[in-house]
């Protein structure tokens, strides 16, 4: 997630930097430095507000396995079939996505950035 990821998705929250900094537990000054670029954004923030989004949104969408035609094996050593969470398969570590688990967050968000299942770019109104 880049700074104009993270502001838009502020936005859509519509919440401030003081409630945003709240909501994650970290402080204005980080939330500041996260929108002007001056520090990364870690996992756990990244997962929280789009934890955040989802929910705002609705929530439950259509389960991962369904939206991507699932193999029955693959499935069944699958977190998000394990733990039912198919429409939260990319807040999940260790999801078999692609017939292989991804090796960093970075990696996975990758994936799920491009996946219907989390819907990126609606999610951020683009």
């Amino acid at each position: 997630m880049d700074s104009k990821e993270f502001a838009a998705i502020r936005k859509r929250l519509a919440k401030t930097q003081k409630e945003v900094a709240e909501v994650l537990g970290t402080s204005v000054k980080a939330v500041h430095s996260y929108e002007q670029g001056w520090r990364s954004i870690p996992a756990h923030v990244e997962k929280q507000l789009l934890f955040f989004l989802t929910r705002q949104k609705g929530g439950k969408g259509s389960p991962c396995w369904t939206v991507t035609g699932c193999e029955p094996e693959r499935k069944r050593r699958c977190p998000a079939w394990e733990f039912q969470a198919g429409d939260m398969c990319w807040f999940l570590s260790g999801t078999l996505c692609d017939k292989m688990g991804a090796s960093s967050w970075d990696e996975k968000m990758k994936r799920c950035r491009a996946c219907a299942v989390l819907d990126y770019n609606t999610l951020l109104g683009m």
